[in-house]
């Protein structure tokens, strides 16, 4: 395959801009090649975040807006993106901050890894990612433990 057809691989910014033509199409194509295709850092992530870590579930190269999220948690709306050596580069950066404002207007949460802090504590990497999915407080399920209305009042007065 001649490499005007193949776009690049995903380290290389691939999955940060709307994909043109067929839109949602495209992104779908788009995650799937780069399922086969994810980076060492984004492999071991997707082996801890894979096992459902305190009850989040998370996709990998899911396909969001047009745009390719590294990892995304639909119950917290979270996407984390695990950042190469090519997201310090050339325009990437400002490619970077349009994306996160586009995503951010949608109501999601966008974080940023560096690549090298994966590959340095995976694991710790994966906790961070973890956290930040989990709400501080569940809902228990049901009304708040006080009486409706001020009920329990009424005996005092």
């Amino acid at each position: 395959m001649s490499s005007a057809s193949n776009p690049p691989h995903a380290q290389h910014g691939e999955g940060d801009q709307p994909q043109a033509g067929g839109g949602a199409i495209n992104a779908v194509l788009a995650a799937r090649r780069l399922r086969r295709e994810m980076t060492l850092p984004e492999v071991l992530l997707w082996q801890r975040l894979r096992r459902r870590a305190a009850g989040t579930r998370f996709r990998r190269q899911h396909p969001i807006a047009g745009y390719v999220a590294d990892f995304y948690c639909p119950e917290a709306q979270l996407i984390v993106e695990i950042d190469g050596e090519a997201h310090n580069r050339s325009d990437r950066p400002a490619r970077d901050l349009m994306r996160d404002a586009a995503l951010n207007d949608l109501g999601l949460t966008v974080l940023r890894i560096p690549a090298a802090e994966v590959l340095a504590d995976v694991d710790r990497a994966a906790e961070a990612i973890v956290a930040a999915a989990l709400p501080l407080h569940r809902p228990a399920g049901g009304p708040p433990p006080h009486a409706p209305h001020g009920e329990d009042f009424a005996g005092a007065l």
